[in-house]
């Protein structure tokens, strides 16, 4: 069993490290997916609104909430009936905007790639409120 154990803690931190260079390649594709959304939305240090909101910390906010931005009646509605910003739902919203949140004034058609959504979320988790790192960066794991 000695001789064992250290086969397995190798084995462990092999399968470690791979998917932590995995997390890091979903994280830099989603750094150039994100370039079609950089022409409306900011993030990262220093980040400000433009003609979307600023997305550090995004995830856990209440849709049509970040402070100072004016969203669409659309959008504040779907954060008063509840919309909060979850990898679920902005996997979904990214897919169809307009579909997911009717009337919101966001032009953008969608990403009809679930391989490039994954890795815009994946990137936008790397950002908290001050656009670094997030505590809990790296921790996307795109649905099998």
């Amino acid at each position: 069993m000695k001789r064992i154990w250290p086969a397995v803690v190798s084995l462990a931190a092999i399968l470690g490290a791979g998917n932590a260079l995995a997390q890091d390649d979903l994280v830099a594709a989603g750094e150039q997916v994100y370039k079609k959304c950089a022409a409306c939305h900011a993030v990262g240090e220093g980040a400000k609104h433009r003609v979307g909101p600023h997305q550090n910390d995004l995830f856990g906010r209440v849709a049509g909430t970040a402070e100072g931005f004016n969203y669409s009646p659309a959008m504040k509605a779907a954060g008063e009936a509840g919309l909060v910003w979850t990898e679920e739902s902005l996997s979904a919203y990214l897919k169809n905007p307009r579909n997911y949140v009717p009337k919101t004034k966001m032009i953008f058609p969608g990403l009809p790639k679930q391989e490039d959504i994954d890795a815009v979320i994946a990137y936008l988790k790397t950002f908290d409120a001050d656009g670094e790192p997030a505590a809990d960066a790296n921790t996307y794991a795109p649905p099998s």
